[in-house]
């Protein structure tokens, strides 16, 4: 039997691509749950993946990163180049 890795959740990808764009924007947590009502606290548990985040949420984030929500759903997004490798 072949040993295959289970893909990423739904609210991981979400997560990762917030952060990701959020980084590439160089802005910081406390501003980006600022601009989208929401605490710092759960945006960095959001962004981990820890989290299920309501739609409403994640339109307002989409919104507070200035892009459309299927676009922060797009396993597309983890290929973009992190501040880790700049």
């Amino acid at each position: 039997m072949k040993n295959s890795e289970t893909p990423p959740s739904a609210r991981v990808i979400f997560g990762q691509n917030v952060r990701r764009v959020r980084r590439l924007k160089e802005m910081s947590q406390e501003e980006l749950a600022f601009r989208a009502d929401i605490s710092r606290t759960y945006l960095s548990e959001v962004e981990r993946g820890e989290r299920n985040i309501s739609v409403d949420n994640m339109e307002a984030l989409a919104f507070a990163l200035e892009m459309e929500l299927p676009d922060l759903m797009r396993t597309s997004l983890l290929s973009l180049p992190s501040e880790d490798s700049r």
